[in-house]
Protein backbone atom coordinates (compact mmCIF):
# COMPACT_ATOMS: atom_id res chain seq x y z
CA UNK A 1 0.00 0.00 0.00
CA UNK A 2 1.32 3.22 -1.38
CA UNK A 3 2.14 5.97 2.07
CA UNK A 4 0.17 8.94 1.86
CA UNK A 5 2.32 12.06 2.96
CA UNK A 6 0.34 15.57 4.16
CA UNK A 7 2.11 18.18 2.69
CA UNK A 8 2.08 21.22 4.87
CA UNK A 9 3.58 23.60 3.17
CA UNK A 10 5.94 25.38 0.82
CA UNK A 11 9.75 25.48 1.57
CA UNK A 12 11.28 28.17 -0.22
CA UNK A 13 14.75 28.94 -0.05
CA UNK A 14 15.10 30.85 3.39
CA UNK A 15 17.43 29.11 5.09
CA UNK A 16 21.43 30.68 4.83
CA UNK A 17 23.82 27.80 4.38
CA UNK A 18 25.24 28.42 7.99
CA UNK A 19 22.07 28.99 9.87
CA UNK A 20 22.28 25.78 11.82
CA UNK A 21 23.96 24.95 15.25
CA UNK A 22 26.29 24.59 16.13
CA UNK A 23 27.93 27.39 13.67
CA UNK A 24 30.18 25.30 11.16
CA UNK A 25 34.12 26.04 11.17
CA UNK A 26 34.18 27.30 7.75
CA UNK A 27 30.67 28.31 5.65
CA UNK A 28 31.39 29.43 1.77
CA UNK A 29 27.99 30.47 0.42
CA UNK A 30 27.33 30.00 -3.68
CA UNK A 31 23.99 31.10 -3.97
CA UNK A 32 24.53 30.47 -7.87
CA UNK A 33 24.72 26.98 -6.61
CA UNK A 34 21.12 26.32 -4.90
CA UNK A 35 20.23 23.06 -5.13
CA UNK A 36 16.02 22.28 -5.91
CA UNK A 37 14.83 18.89 -4.43
CA UNK A 38 13.67 17.13 -7.34
CA UNK A 39 10.86 14.69 -7.94
CA UNK A 40 13.00 11.67 -8.03
CA UNK A 41 15.47 11.54 -5.29
CA UNK A 42 18.50 8.55 -4.62
CA UNK A 43 21.53 8.46 -2.02
CA UNK A 44 24.38 6.73 -2.69
CA UNK A 45 26.56 5.34 -0.26
CA UNK A 46 29.45 2.81 0.20
CA UNK A 47 28.18 -0.11 1.70
CA UNK A 48 30.38 0.53 4.87
CA UNK A 49 28.20 3.78 5.43
CA UNK A 50 24.88 1.43 5.12
CA UNK A 51 23.19 3.09 7.89
CA UNK A 52 24.34 6.70 7.55
CA UNK A 53 22.45 6.28 3.94
CA UNK A 54 19.74 4.72 5.68
CA UNK A 55 19.33 7.65 7.64
CA UNK A 56 19.90 10.30 5.04
CA UNK A 57 16.82 8.55 3.17
CA UNK A 58 14.59 8.73 5.97
CA UNK A 59 15.25 12.29 6.47
CA UNK A 60 14.63 13.16 2.75
CA UNK A 61 11.27 11.15 3.09
CA UNK A 62 10.20 12.87 5.85
CA UNK A 63 11.24 16.46 4.62
CA UNK A 64 10.03 15.80 0.95
CA UNK A 65 6.73 13.39 1.58
CA UNK A 66 8.59 11.37 -1.61
CA UNK A 67 9.98 8.04 -2.31
CA UNK A 68 13.98 7.74 -2.24
CA UNK A 69 15.60 5.13 -4.27
CA UNK A 70 19.13 3.88 -2.79
CA UNK A 71 22.11 3.28 -4.93
CA UNK A 72 25.94 1.80 -4.74
CA UNK A 73 28.54 4.30 -4.65
CA UNK A 74 29.46 2.76 -7.91
CA UNK A 75 26.43 4.80 -9.16
CA UNK A 76 27.67 7.71 -7.08
CA UNK A 77 27.24 9.67 -10.43
CA UNK A 78 23.89 9.63 -11.04
CA UNK A 79 22.35 10.03 -7.18
CA UNK A 80 21.61 13.17 -6.69
CA UNK A 81 22.74 12.81 -2.70
CA UNK A 82 26.31 11.16 -2.52
CA UNK A 83 27.58 9.39 0.51
CA UNK A 84 31.73 9.82 0.58
CA UNK A 85 33.87 7.64 3.12
CA UNK A 86 36.83 8.58 1.45
CA UNK A 87 39.84 9.60 4.60
CA UNK A 88 38.34 13.49 4.74
CA UNK A 89 40.43 14.77 7.67
CA UNK A 90 41.10 18.50 8.00
CA UNK A 91 43.40 17.65 11.60
CA UNK A 92 45.56 14.79 10.17
CA UNK A 93 47.86 15.16 13.48
CA UNK A 94 44.30 14.99 16.01
CA UNK A 95 46.17 16.25 18.68
CA UNK A 96 42.74 16.96 20.12
CA UNK A 97 41.36 14.18 19.28
CA UNK A 98 38.25 15.35 17.33
CA UNK A 99 39.78 13.80 13.61
CA UNK A 100 37.05 11.39 13.25
CA UNK A 101 34.18 13.91 14.01
CA UNK A 102 35.38 16.25 10.64
CA UNK A 103 33.22 16.49 7.75
CA UNK A 104 32.78 18.09 4.28
CA UNK A 105 29.18 19.33 3.14
CA UNK A 106 29.09 20.39 -0.63
CA UNK A 107 25.45 21.67 -1.99
CA UNK A 108 25.26 22.31 -5.58
CA UNK A 109 23.19 22.99 -8.28
CA UNK A 110 22.60 19.24 -9.12
CA UNK A 111 24.05 16.89 -6.27
CA UNK A 112 25.06 17.26 -2.80
CA UNK A 113 27.65 15.43 -0.86
CA UNK A 114 28.34 14.24 2.59
CA UNK A 115 32.22 13.36 2.90
CA UNK A 116 34.25 12.54 5.85
CA UNK A 117 36.88 9.88 6.94
CA UNK A 118 34.59 7.84 8.94
CA UNK A 119 31.24 7.09 9.93
CA UNK A 120 31.10 9.72 13.18
CA UNK A 121 31.79 12.49 10.41
CA UNK A 122 29.02 11.21 8.43
CA UNK A 123 26.94 11.68 10.86
CA UNK A 124 27.57 15.16 12.20
CA UNK A 125 27.27 15.99 8.63
CA UNK A 126 24.24 14.33 8.59
CA UNK A 127 23.14 16.63 11.46
CA UNK A 128 23.99 19.86 9.56
CA UNK A 129 22.03 18.91 6.69
CA UNK A 130 18.95 18.19 8.67
CA UNK A 131 19.32 21.50 9.79
CA UNK A 132 18.94 22.81 6.72
CA UNK A 133 15.73 20.65 5.24
CA UNK A 134 12.27 21.55 6.67
CA UNK A 135 11.57 19.80 9.87
CA UNK A 136 8.02 19.03 8.36
CA UNK A 137 6.98 17.78 4.83
CA UNK A 138 7.21 20.49 1.77
CA UNK A 139 6.35 20.24 -1.59
CA UNK A 140 8.95 22.71 -2.70
CA UNK A 141 12.52 22.77 -1.03
CA UNK A 142 15.36 24.18 -2.12
CA UNK A 143 18.87 23.80 -0.12
CA UNK A 144 21.75 26.82 -0.10
CA UNK A 145 24.13 26.22 -2.41
CA UNK A 146 27.87 26.59 -1.14
CA UNK A 147 30.59 24.51 0.89
CA UNK A 148 31.24 23.87 4.53
CA UNK A 149 34.19 22.11 6.00
CA UNK A 150 33.49 21.51 9.63
CA UNK A 151 35.77 19.65 12.62
CA UNK A 152 34.68 20.67 16.33
CA UNK A 153 36.48 22.14 18.81
CA UNK A 154 36.52 19.90 21.82
CA UNK A 155 36.60 16.10 21.78
CA UNK A 156 34.55 16.09 24.81
CA UNK A 157 30.67 17.64 24.37
CA UNK A 158 28.54 16.43 26.89
CA UNK A 159 25.72 16.81 29.01
CA UNK A 160 24.45 14.87 32.19
CA UNK A 161 20.93 13.75 33.12
CA UNK A 162 20.36 12.50 36.63
CA UNK A 163 18.46 9.63 37.33
CA UNK A 164 19.30 9.21 41.20
CA UNK A 165 16.77 12.03 42.07
CA UNK A 166 14.30 11.41 39.87
CA UNK A 167 14.14 8.11 37.63
CA UNK A 168 13.33 8.55 34.08
CA UNK A 169 12.59 5.63 31.91
CA UNK A 170 14.18 3.98 29.14
CA UNK A 171 11.98 5.31 26.32
CA UNK A 172 12.62 9.28 27.76
CA UNK A 173 16.32 8.75 27.95
CA UNK A 174 15.76 7.42 24.12
CA UNK A 175 14.04 10.52 23.45
CA UNK A 176 16.65 12.73 25.18
CA UNK A 177 19.44 11.04 22.57
CA UNK A 178 17.46 12.01 19.68
CA UNK A 179 17.14 15.32 20.61
CA UNK A 180 21.15 16.33 21.65
CA UNK A 181 22.15 13.94 18.78
CA UNK A 182 20.95 16.78 16.90
CA UNK A 183 23.57 19.35 18.18
CA UNK A 184 26.28 17.42 18.00
CA UNK A 185 26.25 16.27 21.30
CA UNK A 186 28.62 12.96 22.11
CA UNK A 187 28.64 12.04 25.37
CA UNK A 188 25.53 11.46 27.86
CA UNK A 189 26.52 11.36 31.25
CA UNK A 190 24.30 9.25 33.63
CA UNK A 191 23.83 9.93 37.48
CA UNK A 192 22.88 6.75 38.36
CA UNK A 193 23.15 6.71 42.36
CA UNK A 194 22.82 9.02 45.07
CA UNK A 195 21.77 9.27 48.38
CA UNK A 196 18.01 9.02 47.25
CA UNK A 197 17.90 6.60 44.51
CA UNK A 198 20.05 3.53 43.04
CA UNK A 199 19.22 3.76 39.65
CA UNK A 200 21.31 0.24 38.13
CA UNK A 201 21.20 -3.37 38.84
CA UNK A 202 24.64 -4.53 40.28
CA UNK A 203 24.47 -8.65 40.42
CA UNK A 204 25.11 -9.95 43.87
CA UNK A 205 23.76 -6.21 45.54
CA UNK A 206 20.49 -7.04 45.01
CA UNK A 207 19.10 -4.59 47.70
CA UNK A 208 20.53 -1.73 46.18
CA UNK A 209 17.40 -1.72 43.13
CA UNK A 210 15.41 -3.06 45.35
CA UNK A 211 15.42 -0.63 47.76
CA UNK A 212 17.34 2.14 46.25
CA UNK A 213 15.49 1.96 42.94
CA UNK A 214 11.58 0.59 45.16
CA UNK A 215 8.76 2.94 45.56
CA UNK A 216 9.27 6.10 47.87
CA UNK A 217 12.43 6.53 46.11
CA UNK A 218 13.67 10.01 44.71
CA UNK A 219 13.04 13.84 45.73
CA UNK A 220 10.28 13.69 47.69
CA UNK A 221 9.74 10.08 47.44
CA UNK A 222 8.53 11.07 43.60
CA UNK A 223 11.11 8.87 41.48
CA UNK A 224 11.25 5.17 41.79
CA UNK A 225 12.52 2.73 39.51
CA UNK A 226 16.01 1.55 38.04
CA UNK A 227 17.67 0.08 34.81
CA UNK A 228 17.80 -3.34 34.41
CA UNK A 229 20.87 -4.82 32.73
CA UNK A 230 19.24 -5.54 29.58
CA UNK A 231 17.77 -2.01 29.46
CA UNK A 232 21.05 -0.51 30.37
CA UNK A 233 22.75 -2.22 27.58
CA UNK A 234 20.19 -1.33 25.14
CA UNK A 235 20.69 2.51 26.06
CA UNK A 236 24.14 2.26 25.58
CA UNK A 237 23.79 0.58 22.21
CA UNK A 238 20.92 3.30 21.05
CA UNK A 239 23.67 6.42 22.06
CA UNK A 240 26.16 4.46 20.08
CA UNK A 241 24.37 4.00 17.43
CA UNK A 242 23.82 8.16 17.46
CA UNK A 243 27.75 8.50 18.03
CA UNK A 244 26.92 8.93 21.67
CA UNK A 245 29.32 8.03 24.38
CA UNK A 246 27.48 6.91 27.77
CA UNK A 247 29.15 8.24 30.93
CA UNK A 248 28.04 6.24 33.94
CA UNK A 249 28.30 7.95 37.61
CA UNK A 250 28.82 5.72 40.58
CA UNK A 251 28.70 8.97 42.99
CA UNK A 252 31.45 7.89 46.29
CA UNK A 253 32.42 8.27 49.03
CA UNK A 254 29.61 10.40 49.81
CA UNK A 255 25.69 10.74 48.76
CA UNK A 256 25.87 6.98 49.80
CA UNK A 257 23.00 7.18 51.92
CA UNK A 258 20.72 5.22 49.72
CA UNK A 259 23.58 2.44 49.68
CA UNK A 260 23.99 2.62 53.83
CA UNK A 261 19.84 2.26 54.04
CA UNK A 262 20.06 -1.53 51.39
CA UNK A 263 23.55 -2.56 53.02
CA UNK A 264 23.77 -1.39 57.14
CA UNK A 265 27.14 -3.22 56.87
CA UNK A 266 28.62 -0.45 54.89
CA UNK A 267 28.22 1.55 58.02
CA UNK A 268 30.11 3.10 60.14
CA UNK A 269 28.79 1.40 62.97
CA UNK A 270 26.50 -1.29 61.35
CA UNK A 271 23.50 0.05 62.04
CA UNK A 272 20.67 0.59 59.54
CA UNK A 273 19.86 4.58 58.40
CA UNK A 274 16.96 6.01 57.69
CA UNK A 275 15.82 6.55 53.93
CA UNK A 276 16.27 10.04 52.60
CA UNK A 277 13.97 11.85 50.19
CA UNK A 278 15.30 15.39 50.79
CA UNK A 279 17.29 17.15 48.74
CA UNK A 280 20.31 18.13 50.96
CA UNK A 281 23.41 16.63 50.41
CA UNK A 282 27.22 16.34 52.12
CA UNK A 283 25.55 13.60 55.19
CA UNK A 284 26.53 10.69 53.82
CA UNK A 285 30.24 8.74 53.56
CA UNK A 286 31.21 5.25 52.95
CA UNK A 287 33.46 4.36 55.39
CA UNK A 288 37.77 4.80 54.10
CA UNK A 289 39.10 2.37 57.31
CA UNK A 290 36.64 -1.14 56.29
CA UNK A 291 37.49 -3.79 53.66
CA UNK A 292 33.77 -4.30 53.22
CA UNK A 293 33.95 -0.79 51.88
CA UNK A 294 36.86 -1.75 49.31
CA UNK A 295 34.90 -4.86 48.50
CA UNK A 296 31.55 -3.37 47.38
CA UNK A 297 33.35 -1.04 45.62
CA UNK A 298 35.08 -2.86 43.59
CA UNK A 299 32.39 -5.07 42.24
CA UNK A 300 30.15 -1.88 41.34
CA UNK A 301 32.81 -0.95 39.14
CA UNK A 302 33.73 -3.84 37.62
CA UNK A 303 29.75 -4.78 36.79
CA UNK A 304 29.26 -0.79 35.57
CA UNK A 305 33.11 -0.85 33.37
CA UNK A 306 32.26 -4.32 31.93
CA UNK A 307 28.68 -2.57 30.97
CA UNK A 308 29.97 0.13 29.44
CA UNK A 309 31.95 -0.12 25.98
CA UNK A 310 32.34 3.57 26.65
CA UNK A 311 36.34 4.96 27.57
CA UNK A 312 34.54 6.91 30.97
CA UNK A 313 33.32 5.73 34.09
CA UNK A 314 32.59 8.96 36.77
CA UNK A 315 33.12 8.08 40.39
CA UNK A 316 31.77 11.47 41.66
CA UNK A 317 33.82 12.61 44.57
CA UNK A 318 31.94 15.23 45.32
CA UNK A 319 30.56 17.11 48.65
CA UNK A 320 31.99 14.39 50.83
CA UNK A 321 31.63 16.56 53.93
CA UNK A 322 31.11 13.81 56.91
CA UNK A 323 33.97 11.99 55.49
CA UNK A 324 37.35 13.17 57.22
CA UNK A 325 39.96 14.94 54.39
CA UNK A 326 42.54 12.09 55.58
CA UNK A 327 39.59 9.17 54.99
CA UNK A 328 38.63 10.85 51.46
CA UNK A 329 42.18 11.04 50.41
CA UNK A 330 42.76 7.13 51.44
CA UNK A 331 39.42 6.14 49.78
CA UNK A 332 40.74 7.77 46.27
CA UNK A 333 44.07 6.56 46.27
CA UNK A 334 42.28 2.84 46.67
CA UNK A 335 39.66 3.44 44.39
CA UNK A 336 40.75 5.67 41.41
CA UNK A 337 43.04 3.07 40.10
CA UNK A 338 40.38 0.43 39.95
CA UNK A 339 38.67 2.32 37.00
CA UNK A 340 42.17 1.47 35.24
CA UNK A 341 42.16 -1.99 36.59
CA UNK A 342 38.86 -2.64 34.43
CA UNK A 343 39.95 -0.62 31.21
CA UNK A 344 38.10 3.04 32.20
CA UNK A 345 39.33 6.50 32.64
CA UNK A 346 38.75 7.71 35.82
CA UNK A 347 36.53 11.14 35.85
CA UNK A 348 35.09 12.76 38.87
CA UNK A 349 34.04 16.06 40.22
CA UNK A 350 36.95 18.52 40.57
CA UNK A 351 37.26 17.56 44.39
CA UNK A 352 39.32 14.60 43.37
CA UNK A 353 42.13 16.96 42.80
CA UNK A 354 42.95 17.07 46.47
CA UNK A 355 45.06 13.93 45.64
CA UNK A 356 47.42 12.93 43.46
CA UNK A 357 45.62 11.50 40.56
CA UNK A 358 46.43 8.43 38.04
CA UNK A 359 47.77 9.74 35.12
CA UNK A 360 44.44 9.83 32.98
CA UNK A 361 42.32 10.87 35.98
CA UNK A 362 40.24 13.79 34.57
CA UNK A 363 38.20 16.21 36.99
CA UNK A 364 35.09 17.96 36.14
CA UNK A 365 34.96 21.60 38.11
CA UNK A 366 31.69 22.23 38.56
CA UNK A 367 31.87 24.90 40.67
CA UNK A 368 30.92 28.96 40.37
CA UNK A 369 34.37 30.38 42.45
CA UNK A 370 36.73 32.20 40.22
CA UNK A 371 39.91 29.90 40.56
CA UNK A 372 40.39 26.40 42.05
CA UNK A 373 43.70 25.61 43.08
CA UNK A 374 43.70 21.97 42.59
CA UNK A 375 42.13 21.44 39.53
CA UNK A 376 45.18 24.40 38.53
CA UNK A 377 47.79 21.95 39.65
CA UNK A 378 46.40 18.94 38.14
CA UNK A 379 46.10 20.90 34.30
CA UNK A 380 49.57 21.49 35.40
CA UNK A 381 50.51 17.78 35.89
CA UNK A 382 48.77 17.45 32.62
CA UNK A 383 45.39 16.49 33.57
CA UNK A 384 42.61 17.05 30.97
CA UNK A 385 39.51 18.83 32.17
CA UNK A 386 35.90 18.75 31.57
CA UNK A 387 34.25 22.51 32.18
CA UNK A 388 30.67 22.30 33.74
CA UNK A 389 30.75 25.57 35.62
CA UNK A 390 26.96 26.10 37.56
CA UNK A 391 26.89 29.89 37.12
CA UNK A 392 27.01 29.01 33.04
CA UNK A 393 26.56 25.32 32.35
CA UNK A 394 23.99 23.90 34.79
CA UNK A 395 20.78 23.07 33.16
CA UNK A 396 18.78 22.69 36.73
CA UNK A 397 19.24 26.51 37.43
CA UNK A 398 16.38 28.91 37.33
CA UNK A 399 16.20 30.62 33.51
CA UNK A 400 14.99 33.59 35.56
CA UNK A 401 13.08 34.51 39.18
CA UNK A 402 10.02 33.08 37.96
CA UNK A 403 11.00 30.03 36.53
CA UNK A 404 8.68 27.33 37.86
CA UNK A 405 11.49 25.08 37.81
CA UNK A 406 14.51 24.43 39.01
CA UNK A 407 17.46 25.82 41.58
CA UNK A 408 19.10 29.06 41.83
CA UNK A 409 21.96 28.65 44.07
CA UNK A 410 24.61 29.82 41.56
CA UNK A 411 21.81 32.29 40.66
CA UNK A 412 19.73 32.16 37.77
CA UNK A 413 21.09 31.34 34.34
CA UNK A 414 19.75 32.75 31.27
CA UNK A 415 20.20 31.88 27.82
CA UNK A 416 22.86 34.17 26.89
CA UNK A 417 24.42 33.62 30.21
CA UNK A 418 24.77 29.88 29.40
CA UNK A 419 26.44 31.37 25.90
CA UNK A 420 28.42 34.43 26.67
CA UNK A 421 31.83 32.93 28.41
CA UNK A 422 34.61 30.40 27.39
CA UNK A 423 35.95 27.36 29.13
CA UNK A 424 39.51 28.39 28.30
CA UNK A 425 38.77 31.44 30.44
CA UNK A 426 36.83 30.17 33.21
CA UNK A 427 39.39 29.02 35.58
CA UNK A 428 43.11 30.32 35.70
CA UNK A 429 45.81 27.88 34.96
CA UNK A 430 43.05 25.81 32.95
CA UNK A 431 43.55 27.04 29.43
CA UNK A 432 42.47 25.74 26.16
CA UNK A 433 45.21 22.78 25.92
CA UNK A 434 44.43 21.42 28.93
CA UNK A 435 40.41 21.35 28.08
CA UNK A 436 39.04 17.76 26.94
CA UNK A 437 35.60 19.83 26.47
CA UNK A 438 32.58 20.89 28.29
CA UNK A 439 29.52 19.40 29.90
CA UNK A 440 26.38 20.85 30.69
CA UNK A 441 24.49 18.60 33.74
CA UNK A 442 21.26 18.42 34.38
CA UNK A 443 20.22 17.81 38.16
CA UNK A 444 16.90 16.47 38.66
CA UNK A 445 15.54 17.55 41.75
CA UNK A 446 12.53 19.44 40.42
CA UNK A 447 12.27 17.38 37.85
CA UNK A 448 9.32 15.39 37.12
CA UNK A 449 8.86 14.00 34.01
CA UNK A 450 10.30 14.34 29.97
CA UNK A 451 8.76 17.52 29.30
CA UNK A 452 10.56 18.98 32.35
CA UNK A 453 14.05 17.84 31.02
CA UNK A 454 13.47 19.29 27.78
CA UNK A 455 12.19 22.33 29.29
CA UNK A 456 15.44 23.23 31.18
CA UNK A 457 17.58 21.36 28.79
CA UNK A 458 16.69 23.52 25.55
CA UNK A 459 17.32 26.20 24.49
CA UNK A 460 20.57 26.48 27.00
CA UNK A 461 21.94 22.92 25.55
CA UNK A 462 22.19 24.38 22.05
CA UNK A 463 24.37 27.36 23.50
CA UNK A 464 26.78 24.93 25.43
CA UNK A 465 26.62 22.58 21.77
CA UNK A 466 28.22 25.42 20.11
CA UNK A 467 30.42 26.27 22.73
CA UNK A 468 31.73 22.99 22.85
CA UNK A 469 31.87 23.05 18.68
CA UNK A 470 32.66 26.11 17.06
CA UNK A 471 35.82 27.89 17.47
CA UNK A 472 36.01 31.08 19.94
CA UNK A 473 36.88 33.87 17.70
CA UNK A 474 33.49 32.54 15.50
CA UNK A 475 31.06 32.65 18.65
CA UNK A 476 28.60 35.85 18.69
CA UNK A 477 25.64 36.08 20.41
CA UNK A 478 23.26 38.07 17.83
CA UNK A 479 24.49 35.12 15.09
CA UNK A 480 23.47 32.63 17.73
CA UNK A 481 20.63 34.38 18.60
CA UNK A 482 19.22 34.76 15.18
CA UNK A 483 20.01 31.01 14.45
CA UNK A 484 18.21 29.96 18.09
CA UNK A 485 15.03 31.57 16.95
CA UNK A 486 15.06 29.72 13.80
CA UNK A 487 15.57 26.11 16.00
CA UNK A 488 12.38 27.07 18.07
CA UNK A 489 9.64 25.93 15.16
CA UNK A 490 11.67 22.16 14.53
CA UNK A 491 11.57 21.92 18.22
CA UNK A 492 8.02 22.28 18.16
CA UNK A 493 7.70 19.79 15.72
CA UNK A 494 9.31 17.66 17.15
CA UNK A 495 7.21 17.83 20.54
CA UNK A 496 9.97 19.05 21.92
CA UNK A 497 8.75 21.17 25.30
CA UNK A 498 11.59 24.17 25.12
CA UNK A 499 11.42 26.98 27.12
CA UNK A 500 10.27 30.26 24.76
CA UNK A 501 13.16 32.36 26.41
CA UNK A 502 12.34 36.44 26.43
CA UNK A 503 15.67 37.30 25.17
CA UNK A 504 14.74 35.15 21.57
CA UNK A 505 12.92 36.50 18.98
CA UNK A 506 11.35 32.97 18.25
CA UNK A 507 10.37 32.36 14.70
Amino acid sequence: MERQFRVSRVQPLTRQLGDVIPLPVSVRPDPAANFPISTHLSVSAPTEAADIAEQLAELLRHATGRPVSRTSGEDEEAASFRILLDGYDKNPDDRNGTAAEAYGLEINSETVTLRAGSNQGLFAALQTLRQLLPEEPADEIVLPGGRIEDEPRFAYRGTMLDLARHYFEPADIRSFIDAIAQLKINHLHLHLTDDQGWRLEIPGWPRLTEIGGGPGTGVDGAGPGFLTIPEYADLVAYAAARYITIVPEIDLPGHVNVVQVAYPELTADGQPVPPRTDAEVGYSSLVAGKEETYTFVEDVIRVVSDLTPGPYLHIGGDEAFSTPPEDYRTFLNRVLPLAGKYGKRAIGWHEIAAVDLPPTAIPQYWRIEPADGGVAKAAAAGHQVIMSPADRAYLDMKYDQDSPLGLDWAGVVGVERSYDWDPADRLPGVGEESLLGVEAPLWSETLRSLADVQFMAFPRLAAIAEIGWTPRADREWRSFRARLAAFGPRWTAQGINYYRSPEIDWA
